[in-house]
């Protein structure tokens, strides 16, 4: 299963990953939003979105922070298998990279939080979200979150449904800014650590 030690070397590279689906059709869609933040971040690092070898997955290695000991190696990653099979690509890049699983970031939509609002933690349940549960399945639930709240369906709407919509004319007034305020909550996390993160952030 690798290595899925809690306690790791600081100075090991950390995997962010952004959970969506592949695919223009799905760009702007709730459940893509993990794929919007990844994108974000891969524009403050100056890189491109490159295929990754043998891993289902597209990702950028670079460097965020100053420079110093808070500097630190990143790795942005879009697995491209579709949400439901997230973990085999994140598996394999947590591999090839040498990657503690306490250092692997997963963002992504939450159904249980008001649009806009973050939560992070460090491990937990998969609440339904079938990104995490592959994830979880394939290598343990000891690693971190960025939740962003997308809020439930309105009436009678399926789940299902209101993921795989784009967000609305009124969310998107204010996603940019979400978005943005998402990716600080990244930066923060993996230079700060969760506690400092989860005081800035978490609403």
């Amino acid at each position: 299963m690798g290595d899925t030690d809690v306690t790791t070397d600081a100075n090991a590279p950390w995997l962010i990953v952004g959970l969506g689906n592949p695919g223009p059709e799905y760009a702007m869609n709730r459940h893509n939003v993990g794929f919007m933040v990844a994108d974000l971040l891969a524009e403050r690092i100056g890189g491109k979105f490159k295929r990754a070898g043998k891993a289902q997955a597209q990702v950028i290695e670079g460097r965020i922070g100053p420079p110093g000991p808070a500097n630190r190696r990143v790795i942005l990653a879009k697995p491209m298998s579709y949400m439901n099979l997230s973990g085999g690509p994140v598996t394999a890049l947590r591999d090839f990279y040498k990657v503690p699983t306490a250092h692997i970031v997963a963002v992504h939509d939450e159904l249980d939080i008001d649009y806009g609002v973050l939560r992070l933690k460090l491990g937990g349940g998969d609440n339904g979200h079938n990104g995490l549960k592959s994830m979880t399945k394939a290598m343990g639930a000891d690693y971190h979150r960025v939740r962003f709240g997308i809020g439930r369906p309105p009436g009678r709407m399926q789940v299902a449904d209101f993921v795989l919509k784009d967000f609305g004319s009124a969310e998107r007034k204010e996603l940019d800014y979400f978005v943005d305020r998402a990716a600080d909550a990244v930066e923060c996390l993996v230079i700060e650590g969760l506690e400092r993160a989860q005081g800035t952030y978490n609403s």
